[in-house]
């Protein structure tokens, strides 16, 4: 219980304290006009105001793994609760506001135009597949979790194929139509069942006869997985996630003034932390490591979702959490899709205020989502996975070059981009789905290629400062 208490309340220090020091280091200025202001085009560059712009925020780059993944971190034990906090306070909330503000800064840019700019060309083709591939398979993988639990809750009244075919058009209008027709106006309630059945979930926990485990380092994996590098692929929204740098330019592209960024950015990636806490310590404290593994193993994370909600609130109460948790993947997996179609159409240079351009990119991509749907889901997760964290590296050494190239305190990004780019490179040799080397071997191989890209990025570094490369776009005089 101590753990846990003092976990929540370090997350909320963190905003105040380090969010705040972020916020100092990049410098957000209200004299500049922001690109949904200037770029305003009704579609996808559209002013909103903080409140909308935050709660959008939060449901977009939450999703099922805020939830899924502490639950299946939660086979780990306690060591799972360090991730989270550690992980929320100086990765993923670093993370999501120095790219929601790089993209303000550059007229609302998705990250492979910004990793062509600040990495180079090579690096904006690479990442523009990387990104791609990321949100089909997290708008494909997000169309199959809600589904599976809206089956659960409705146990099996309705046919599966029904729900599918509900969340697929949801989607679509989601993806085509401007961003303050459905999702602006929608958002608002959803964020408040997932915060309502969340809370509830927390309080429950606390006054309830189960106990939460306190800290403690040992693997309590009952299939002994190693905790480096696995539990930093098992949860990732809840702690760093690359797909948040894919869901933040959407954003950028709405927020009204720059000093809106630390409570949109920052803060929401501290709320999926204690999101991420919650979900994870009642995942501890109802299940021991084999049983958990066991419910997961039958009924993916899913079944380990209701069973928590209804034990810990009952039917009624426990069907509303449900609900929330419900809300998560698909206000995702829509974001995921519009983004995707976001990407394609900057990448392409396809005007989107006509909505033939918008259906000739979102028609695609849906057909491809549909033909994945008919792939296991635990094998999309495991290469969503990788993809997720190797785009979060990404992104991290994008908001390192952004911050040296100004003269700033760059270490704040670069010390997790050098931890990430590590982690991604040590799984993905060992991993049954990369080059299934020797874990000793892969950390040895892995610290070889993370030096390799480091030394690359410093020269990369030193050529653009040369150059005198322009970081922030004066979208006034574009």
């Amino acid at each position: 219980m101590i753990t846990f208490l003092v976990s929540i309340a370090i997350l909320i220090v963190g905003y105040f304290t380090y969010g705040k020091f972020i916020e100092n280091i990049f410098g957000p200025t209200n004299a500049r006009q922001t690109p949904a202001i200037v770029n305003n085009d009704g579609v996808d560059y559209v002013p909103m105001h903080k409140q909308k712009n935050a709660m959008i925020q939060l449901l977009n780059i939450a999703g099922t793994g805020p939830i899924f993944g502490p639950i299946m971190g939660a086979l780990f034990g306690p060591v799972a609760f360090l991730w989270i906090v550690i992980g929320s306070i100086f990765a993923g909330a670093v993370h999501d506001y120095l790219t929601g503000m790089i993209s303000i800064r550059n007229k609302g840019a998705h990250i492979p135009e910004l990793a062509g700019k600040f990495l180079g060309n090579f690096s904006k083709h690479i990442v523009n597949v990387f990104a791609l591939l990321l949100l089909v398979l997290v708008g494909t993988v997000f169309i199959t979790t809600p589904a599976s639990l809206i089956d659960i809750l409705l146990d099996g009244k309705v046919a599966f194929g029904v729900i599918l075919g509900a969340i697929f058009l949801y989607y679509f209008l989601s993806t085509i139509l401007p961003i303050d027709k459905i999702i602006g106006r929608v958002y608002p309630f959803f964020g408040a069942i997932l915060l309502i059945g969340t809370i509830a979930i927390g309080i429950s926990l606390i006054f309830s006869d189960y106990k939460i485990p306190e800290l403690s380092l040992t693997n309590m994996h009952p299939d002994n997985l190693p905790i480096f590098p696995i539990l930093f692929f098992t949860i990732t929204c809840g702690a760093m996630s690359g797909f948040h740098a894919t869901q933040s330019p959407i954003i950028s592209r709405t927020t009204q003034k720059e000093s809106q960024g630390r409570y949109i950015f920052y803060g929401m990636m501290i709320a999926e932390g204690i999101i991420a806490m919650i979900w994870a310590a009642a995942a501890m404290s109802l299940f021991d490591g084999q049983t958990l593994s066991e419910v997961i193993a039958n009924g993916t994370a899913s079944a380990a979702v209701n069973e928590i909600a209804i034990t810990l609130l009952g039917a009624i109460a426990g069907t509303v959490a449900v609900l929330g948790v419900i809300v998560l993947p698909i206000t995702s997996g829509d974001t995921a899709f519009r983004a995707a179609r976001s990407i394609v159409a900057d990448y392409l240079n396809i005007g989107q205020k006509k909505v033939f351009n918008r259906l000739s990119i979102a028609v695609p991509l849906f057909a491809i989502a549909y033909v994945l749907t008919k792939i296991d889901f635990n094998i999309l997760w495991r290469y969503f996975s990788w993809a997720n964290q190797a785009t979060a590296a990404i992104a991290l050494w994008i908001a390192t070059m952004y911050l040296l190239v100004k003269g700033k305190n760059y270490f704040v990004s670069l010390i997790p981009g050098i931890f990430m780019t590590y982690m991604v490179c040590v799984y993905i040799l060992n991993a049954q789905i990369g080059f299934r080397l020797d874990l000793n071997l892969s950390f040895i191989i892995g610290l070889a290629m993370t030096m390799i890209i480091t030394v690359l990025f410093f020269m990369k570094a030193k050529k653009n400062k040369a150059e005198k490369i322009e970081v922030d776009i004066d979208i006034e005089a574009a």
